[in-house]
């Protein structure tokens, strides 16, 4: 039941309206106004908010079933001929130039001209690689004359100006590689074949007829010289035997004392004096016999000879018109040679008179020396050889050859024997004047050997090589 809003205020201001339960009736106050029966108030009754019906939710239905579709018809691929370059036929042996021809004319686009010239430079270099595989497959000769000859045979220039070696090698492999894709060169080279057998067979013939080994027959000079050597050698090497066997012998005979008084007196070795020897770098000195002279030679061209010990200028021996490379006295006579650029080695006097010049040689000679005998003179040059020269005559009695490069170093044994040269090849060898045979190659140097000294102790020789490094 609601509550009239008619009802008088004053009444219900200052006292709230009490609910009063069941049974029970209020009591009077002294205040209060006579009591009216108070009906019980209710609460307002709230509806209760209406909720919806919810709608059942039905099961998924399955997917339908679709029919498949008919494959759609595919394009054959439009088939170009291939653009040929440089008059060869583009091949490819990968099937992804095909798949990219496909796609490019499947497409039905325009190539823009950058696209093509890109895609020419790629086909090209393509070419090119396959160029060079093939090339490297085939079997080249390496001798510079054998790929002179397959050139000339194959119609080819066999050099070009500039051209090196490896330059026409890799011309010849290219050629080849070339006529080998275009299915030419097994008829080139089997034309070519029966004209080598031809050739081969008739050199053939003309090796029986040598006999192996030969011999090249030297002058009479030579002959003589090497029976003069050999005499020589064989008085000198059996009093060097003998003067060992007498140290070996004797008790009182001891070879460290010997060594260690050598290295006492190396120790002990000072500075005497000091000389400016030429206005350009010393090349070359060398002692005399006696030790009274000194010669050095320079870069200018000019020896000069010095007395000793009061190093003082004696002569000039100016007769080079290239630089001087060494200077070297004689060990009998008091002579003195010198070796020059100027592919020359001249003998002098030490009064500065020149008595001989020696010529032969044909590139710039390095270092001399005398036999021990003193009748015979050695040179070097960067001819890859080395001679031998009589002095008394000037006659050239030797040209040996051995060394792949410049031969720098030359010396003699005491007994003189055995000469020993080295070059410029990392290489030393040991030669028998008296047969003229190679008896001893000294292999291990990797840089150019400069210098060769013997050393004689007891029965033994000690071939010193000096390594020098450019």
């Amino acid at each position: 039941m609601e509550v009239d809003e008619d009802n008088n205020p004053s009444t219900f201001a200052a006292e709230p309206s009490v609910a009063v339960p069941d049974g029970q009736t209020t009591m009077p106050t002294a205040d209060s106004t006579p009591i009216q029966p108070v009906q019980p108030i209710l609460p307002p009754l709230i509806p209760s908010a209406v909720v919806p019906p919810i709608v059942p939710i039905s099961a998924i239905p399955p997917p339908p079933v679709v029919n498949p579709l008919a494959p759609l018809p595919v394009r054959p691929p439009v088939l170009k001929p291939p653009v040929p370059q440089n008059g060869e036929v583009k091949t490819s042996d990968s099937d992804s130039d095909h798949e990219d021809e496909g796609r490019a004319t499947a497409g039905e686009y325009e190539i823009s001209e950058e696209s093509r010239l890109v895609r020419e430079r790629q086909e090209k270099a393509m070419q090119e690689l396959m160029m060079k595989r093939r090339a490297a497959a085939l079997a080249v000769p390496t001798n510079d004359m054998a790929v002179r000859t397959r050139l000339r045979r194959l119609g080819e220039p066999i050099t070009l100006f500039g051209e090196r070696e490896m330059e026409r090698r890799d011309r010849l492999r290219m050629i080849m590689a070339k006529l080998d894709s275009e299915g030419q060169l097994e008829k080139l080279m089997k034309a070519h074949e029966e004209e080598e057998a031809a050739v081969s067979a008739k050199v053939e013939d003309i090796e029986e007829d040598i006999e192996y080994p030969f011999y090249t027959e030297g002058p009479k000079e030579l002959l003589d010289a090497r029976n003069d050597i050999a005499k020589y050698s064989v008085v000198k090497a059996s009093a060097r035997i003998q003067r060992a066997r007498r140290k070996r012998d004797d008790p009182d005979e001891d070879m460290d004392a010997e060594i260690d008084w050598a290295l006492k007196q190396a120790g002990n070795l000072v500075l005497d004096c000091s000389e400016i020897g030429d206005d350009r770098p010393l090349s070359g000195c060398s002692f005399s016999r006696d030790g009274k002279l000194l010669a050095t030679c320079s870069l200018r061209g000019v020896a000069k000879l010095w007395s000793m010990p009061r190093v003082s200028k004696v002569s000039a021996l100016k007769g080079h018109t290239e630089r001087a490379t060494d200077v070297t006295f004689s060990p009998v006579h008091d002579h003195l040679a010198t070796a020059s650029a100027d592919r020359t080695a001249k003998l002098w006097n030490t009064d500065g008179s020149l008595l001989k010049t020696f010529e032969g040689h044909l590139d710039r000679l390095a270092r001399i020396a005398f036999h021990p005998s003193g009748k015979y003179l050695g040179t070097t040059s960067f001819d890859k050889t080395w001679r031998l020269w009589d002095i008394d005559s000037g006659v050239e009695l030797l040209l040996q050859e051995g060394h792949s490069r410049s031969v720098y170093g030359i010396a003699f044994h005491q007994d003189g024997s055995l000469a020993a040269s080295c070059g410029l090849d990392a290489l030393a060898r040991v030669w028998d004047l008296r047969s003229g045979r190679s008896i001893l190659a000294l292999e291990g140097h990797v840089k150019p050997v400069r210098h060769y000294s013997y050393a004689v102790f007891s029965l033994f020789v000690a071939v010193m090589v000096a390594k020098c490094y450019m």
